[in-house]
């Protein structure tokens, strides 16, 4: 071998030597595709990452999915539950414009009257009608020589009975105890108010005449005095219906000289009466009360 072919190959060993120890520091790969353990490092975090990812991408859809499934099986149950109450709501006005206090209302009704009290919608619109007789009241101011006088309806405000429950009454004695004790509290209100305004107050009640000094303790005993008048159904009156005997005693009134300003009654039968010049408001109807009647039957049969 000539001595330029052996220096050559001096040469070649050299550079092999010297490129296997650059290669002891990559990754070999079948393809041809080289990589450094940085590189390697970064790729795997990487694909964690977009794994991560895609596992939260299919959880969040997940839980969208079941909250619009959950929505749209509401909405048939809340259509269904307005409906309900649009149509007990209807029976109630029906009842109580044509003084029905026998009447039966359906008893799909009981659920939805005991969710109207429990549930704060009751007191929260007898709020509102307070609101609405403060605001009238606070327009105009009572006559000096006194005659005119605000009307005050205080039936199924102070039953001259002790509440009693019923059995299998679903609720509905509780519904109606603390409809009663809102309605008392917002009457009071207004009726302290009202004098303090110097409003003389007249005292309306179907109740019979003979039953005045029981009504006069429960007046007195939640904090009603100084009252200009009480008028309750004199003996031969008796048999008279509520709209009549609320316009006779109206007229008796107007009569006497004296001004309705204003009534305000839970009953539609005392304010269908109303004159010219008079704001009639009409308390909330918790829809209970008219199943009242039907448990007392009930436990008698029973």
């Amino acid at each position: 071998m000539s001595a330029y072919a052996h220096q050559m190959e001096q040469q070649y060993s050299a550079r092999s030597l010297s490129g296997g120890s650059e290669m002891g520091s990559h990754y070999v790969v079948e393809s041809g595709f080289y990589m450094t353990s940085f590189a390697a490092i970064f790729f795997i975090s990487g694909l964690f990452t977009v794994g991560v990812l895609l596992i939260t991408l299919v959880v969040s859809l997940a839980v969208m999915l079941q909250s619009c499934q959950s929505r749209n099986a509401g909405v048939p149950e809340l259509q269904s539950l307005n409906h309900d109450y649009s149509y007990c709501k209807i029976y109630a006005l029906h009842a109580d414009l044509n003084n029905l206090e026998l009447h039966n209302l359906p008893k799909v009704c009981r659920a939805l009257a005991i969710q109207y009290v429990k549930g704060g919608q009751y007191g929260r619109d007898l709020d509102t009608t307070k609101s609405l007789i403060e605001d009238f009241f606070n327009d105009i101011q009572p006559s000096d020589h006194g005659l005119d006088v605000v009307l005050i309806d205080i039936d199924d405000l102070l039953p001259s009975y002790p509440h009693c429950r019923f059995p299998n009454d679903y609720g509905l004695s509780e519904c109606l105890g603390e409809a009663r004790s809102l309605k008392l509290k917002l009457i009071s209100k207004l009726y302290m108010n009202l004098q303090a305004a110097g409003w003389p107050i007249i005292l309306l009640s179907r109740e019979p005449g003979i039953q005045r000094n029981v009504t006069t303790y429960h007046l007195n005993s939640v904090g009603f005095k100084g009252w200009s008048s009480l008028i309750m159904r004199e003996e031969d009156e008796d048999c008279i219906k509520g709209k009549e005997y609320f316009a006779r005693k109206s007229n008796v009134i107007q009569r006497n000289g004296f001004r309705i300003r204003s009534i305000i009654s839970n009953h539609m039968d005392a304010l269908t009466v109303a004159d010219t010049g008079m704001r009639s408001f009409k308390l909330p109807d918790p829809i209970c009360d008219k199943f009242e009647h039907q448990m007392e039957t009930t436990d008698t049969v029973y």
